[in-house]
């Protein structure tokens, strides 16, 4: 059973500036509430129990977030007959008992993110999820853990996307398609349009098994001077580790960039 999701927080954010200049954009807020809450609701709905935030030292003001507790009960006393502020922490505290922290002082990519999260990672497989990506209306992770339970495999989320982007976006080969999912038999990360072999992109939610961990400890550095998640997959690949392509049915937002961010509160407020 997978019960753990690891959450990288170490991102600069530059796509979001000047807002993410003062803000971790993951909790920037969209209808109230971070993006990174509406994640964790996501994974909570799907059976996750503990979180592993991978954050930069000198960036405390995620965990402050999340163990404020002072603040809270100080202004709750006060206004005792606000019910909303006693429901806020009492979410708050919840998350509190799921949470681990680990560091990651400078983006060194979405591999590197992961091997921080080696002394508490258990099981087969785990969950991570780029806080980038929103997935609304129907409950992506939930529907990623139900094709692992079914083919004991690897599982990546992905969309179509027009082809004239592909460009832009990791995208997965495959065979064996079936109308929601496929076995995954090649990993391209950007190509051009001519070199794509599907139009099908990894959007930010993959279950990965625990042994890429010992890939990632042996990987060189890619692209930008980082090591990233997508060059051990196809690593495992090439070893024969089974990945599928989970197609989801939900609505997906991206909040990384500007426009994304100020479109997300709209889209949200349909679904919610």
């Amino acid at each position: 059973m997978i019960k753990q999701a690891i959450i990288p927080l170490a991102g600069l954010g530059t796509r979001l500036l000047p807002l993410s200049s003062v803000i971790p954009k993951e909790l920037l807020p969209i209808n109230g509430k971070p993006n990174l809450e509406f994640i964790m609701e996501e994974c909570i709905q799907a059976g996750i129990k503990q979180f592993i935030f991978v954050v930069p030292k000198n960036r405390p003001i995620i965990k402050k977030y999340f163990f404020n507790d002072k603040f809270y009960k100080k202004i709750i006393k006060k206004k005792k007959k606000d019910k909303r502020l006693k429901e806020v922490f009492k979410r708050i505290k919840r998350y509190q008992k799921m949470i681990k922290f680990v560091y990651q002082n400078k983006p060194e990519g979405t591999g590197h993110a992961v091997l921080q999260c080696k002394k508490y990672l258990n099981g087969t497989h785990f969950l991570m999820l780029l806080a980038d990506d929103l997935i609304v209306k129907k409950n992506c992770s939930k529907e990623m853990i139900a094709l692992h339970n079914k083919t004991k495999g690897s599982v990546i989320a992905t969309k179509r996307v027009k082809r004239e982007t592909v460009s832009r976006w990791g995208i997965l080969g495959y065979k064996k398609k079936t109308k929601n999912s496929f076995l995954i038999n090649e990993v391209i990360e950007k190509p051009k349009l001519r070199e794509a072999p599907s139009n099908y992109a990894i959007i930010g939610r993959y279950i990965l098994p625990k042994k890429i961990l010992s890939v990632l400890k042996n990987q060189s550095k890619g692209k930008g001077g980082e090591i990233h998640i997508t060059d051990a997959i196809k690593t495992l690949i090439k070893k024969n580790e089974k990945f599928y392509g989970n197609i989801f049915k939900g609505k997906y937002i991206d909040c990384g960039t500007l426009e994304g961010f100020v479109n997300s509160g709209l889209t949200i407020s349909k679904y919610l």
